[in-house]
């Protein structure tokens, strides 16, 4: 029998209270003007515990007076309440006092019930977020108040069995950030050998440096109006929103025929680049029907014999065009492109470093093999385990 198991038939064999989550917790209205030594100002992270601004890209202090923000203790819990839907809560880890925008909600839970973990993970669960997007009024904008806490019931066993929980789920987390950390350190030394093997010296490897422009020319796809797509059809058209994820326009097989006869059009293997929008983006065209958004989806048509598709897609990587800005849009023209000079060593070298890089590709980007397929399958097998720990049998008092 595993410790959990054994803590259950202790603590709780003939099953666990169900109890609102609004009886385990309190609202916190401390406020900043009562608290001036306090300035440290904090913004939820996505993941476990909050951060500083000063740390995290997304949050923004619209005022330099904080006097209205909240005071957020160690064991407080914050969250927003338009965003709460999609996992915007987290409690405060460390013991510096700080502050939060007027927008959050913060809480404090009663420590002899429940623990600032176990809540978490709780509410992070996938019963417990659908519990909270069914609450929402149809047709309203979504905004989770801090008293409908009180209709959401959750399981709460006896705080040794929260504990185990936790310290079981913990073990998945720290696995997955160790896999996470190296994946970092794999991609930075990708980037180290894509660098290294890209920026070779032609003196002593017989590498010409050659201009896009002197290796082949830009194309496009013929332009598609807004009136003929639609929301659905036969062919998929990828515009510059859409690029390297799901369509969400087609086009006729009659207008995809005939346009793909009478002009522009990859082949298998070219490397479509994003002109606008994520500049430079790159995605390996796979030869199903599809079209493109013209002048903002292009491609360079070029002889393979001189350039292999494979290496070209690992020099584009290096982001070798110079990128034109007028007012507020950048993009990336075709001068851009053209004007762009690359190494060329012969098509043995070519293929030995795209070997190289392939291995490396796959080990840090592909999402059904190599690291990223592995994190994945830790983060669904904590969440199996996660739902499956916090399931239980009600206790009928």
């Amino acid at each position: 029998m595993s410790k959990i198991e054994e803590l259950i038939k202790k603590h709780c064999p003939n099953g666990v209270e169900y109890i609102p989550i609004g009886q385990l917790i309190s609202r916190v209205r401390e406020k900043g003007k009562n608290n001036p030594d306090i300035q440290t100002v904090y913004a939820i992270s996505n993941k476990l515990g909050v951060v500083k601004s000063s740390d995290y890209h997304d949050f923004e202090i619209h005022s330099s007076d904080t006097s209205n923000y909240v005071v957020l203790r160690k064991g407080n819990f914050a969250y927003n309440p338009a965003r709460l839907n999609i996992g915007s809560i987290a409690y405060l880890q460390t013991n510096e006092a700080g502050l939060v925008s007027p927008m959050y909600v913060v809480f404090q839970i009663n420590e002899k019930l429940i623990t600032q973990e176990y809540l978490f993970l709780v509410i992070k669960s996938q019963r417990v977020i659908s519990l909270i997007n069914g609450l929402t009024e149809e047709g309203a904008r979504f905004r989770f108040d801090f008293e409908r806490w009180n209709k959401i019931s959750i399981p709460l066993p006896p705080l040794p069995v929260q504990e185990e929980i936790v310290r079981i789920l913990d073990k998945f987390t720290t696995l997955e950030a160790e896999l996470q950390a190296e994946l970092e350190a794999r991609r930075k030394q990708y980037e180290y050998y894509r660098d290294k093997l890209l920026n070779v010296d032609c003196r002593m490897q017989n590498v010409e440096w050659k201009k896009l422009g002197n290796i082949g020319k830009v194309c496009m796809c013929k332009r598609i109006l807004k009136q003929q797509t639609s929301a659905e059809g036969d062919i998929p058209f990828f515009k510059i929103g859409t690029f390297g994820g799901e369509a969400d326009a087609y086009i006729s097989r009659e207008l995809f025929e005939l346009y793909k006869s009478k002009y522009s059009y990859p082949k298998k293997g070219d490397v479509l680049i994003s002109a606008a929008g994520t500049i430079g983006r790159t995605i390996v065209f796979d030869g199903e029907p599809a079209y493109f958004q013209d002048s903002n989806i292009v491609w360079l048509k070029h002889d393979e014999t001189v350039v292999l598709n494979s290496y070209l897609r690992y020099c584009y990587s290096m982001n070798p065009w110079a990128v034109s800005t007028g007012g507020t849009i950048a993009r990336l023209y075709n001068d851009n492109i053209l004007n762009a000079v690359i190494p060329v060593p012969p098509l043995p070298e070519q293929e030995r470093i795209v070997s190289i890089l392939d291995r490396f590709d796959t080990l840090v980007n592909d999402i059904s093999q190599g690291l990223p397929a592995e994190i994945e399958a830790r983060k669904k097998q904590y969440e199996y385990y996660r739902d499956k720990l916090l399931t239980f049998r009600e206790c009928r008092m």
